[in-house]
C-alpha cells in the first residue's frame, strides 16, 4: 500500500432528518430521562451549560465524563467528552424544517494519535452516532425503543 497521508484533521459527522419539532429533538438529547431511552444507560444529570457528568453504557460496562460548555435552547448543545488527556468536541445542532421536522447533526472533532487509530475512532464515531440519531428517530416518531446502541457489539 502506498504512503496515505491525511492532510487535515479529520471530523466525524452524522446526520438525521426527525420529523419531530426542534424543542422535541432537542430535548432527546438534552434531558435523560429521555436519552436513557435510545443512547447511554445513565446520567449524573441534564444537559445545561457548565454541568459537568458522568454518562454511563452498562451493556458494555463503559463511561466517560462529559463537560457542557455550550447550549442554545432547542438549537445547540456542544460538549466535550473522553479520555482526560485527549478530550474531543461534539456538536449536536438541531435545525427546523418545518413545524414538525428538525435536521439534527452531530459533529466530533479533536481527534488526534497515529494515522490508523484516528482513522478507527472516527469510523467508530460515525457508527455510533448514527446508531444512536436512528434509536431517537425511531422513538420520537413511533415511540419504539429500539435498543440499537446496547446490541449495536452484542457481547
Amino acid at each position: 500500500m502506498g504512503k496515505l497521508q491525511l492532510t487535515r484533521a479529520p471530523h466525524a459527522y452524522a446526520c438525521m432528518l426527525v420529523r419531530r419539532p426542534a424543542g422535541e429533538a432537542f430535548r432527546a438529547f438534552a434531558d435523560p430521562a429521555v436519552t436513557t431511552r435510545f443512547w447511554y444507560s445513565g446520567s449524573s444529570g441534564p444537559m445545561v451549560a457548565g454541568a459537568e457528568l458522568h454518562w454511563e453504557w452498562e451493556t458494555y460496562g463503559a463511561s466517560a465524563e462529559v463537560k457542557v460548555l455550550e447550549v442554545e435552547e432547542g438549537r445547540l448543545i456542544r460538549f466535550e467528552w473522553g479520555n482526560y488527556d485527549r478530550p474531543t468536541t461534539v456538536e449536536l445542532r438541531f435545525t427546523p424544517r418545518s413545524a414538525e421536522a428538525t435536521f439534527v447533526e452531530v459533529t466530533e472533532t479533536g481527534f488526534r494519535g497515529a494515522g490508523d487509530e484516528t482513522v478507527r475512532w472516527v469510523n467508530d464515531t460515525v457508527g455510533g452516532f448514527t446508531t444512536a440519531l436512528c434509536a431517537m428517530k425511531a422513538l420520537l416518531e413511533h415511540g419504539v425503543e429500539l435498543n440499537a446502541v446496547p446490541d449495536h457489539h452484542p457481547a
